[in-house]
């Protein structure tokens, strides 16, 4: 929300505001770079400015342990890449990343054993993906 040049709750790379309070920054950041902007939270959202998708899932441990925030980052930059409308594909990274959270959780004791499921979780999508 401080890119677009509005007032936030933030810490860090977290805030405090709930991650749908940050559309209209989003949306303004997004008109105003050309980028595809994405906020995060219980629901992520993806914007070009314009147009707005909404993806469920993932879970709150995910919130809990380092890395899933930069993973997020390249499997991003990864969907930026492919053919194809890339708000869509920026959403899709949101998904797979929400999938891969719900698999690690299932499996996962607590934050300890969740990052190594989490891992495994991301290369079985794409594995799945690639089929």
């Amino acid at each position: 929300m401080a890119l677009a040049g509005i007032a936030n709750g933030g810490r860090g790379v977290d805030t405090t505001d709930a991650a749908a309070n940050a559309i209209p920054a989003a949306q303004t950041l997004a008109r105003e770079t050309g980028a595809i902007v994405v906020v995060t939270g219980e629901m992520d959202y993806v914007t070009d400015g314009h147009r707005i998708i909404g993806i469920h899932g993932g879970d709150p441990l995910m919130t809990k342990v380092v890395g899933t925030g930069c993973a997020l980052s390249a499997v991003v930059a990864a969907c930026c890449a492919l053919p194809g409308d890339t708000l869509e594909n920026v959403a899709s990274a949101c998904h797979w990343m929400k999938q891969a959270g719900e698999r690690a959780v299932a499996r996962s004791e607590g934050p300890g054993s969740f990052v190594p499921h989490f891992l495994d979780a991301l290369w079985q999508l794409t594995q799945e993906v690639q089929a």
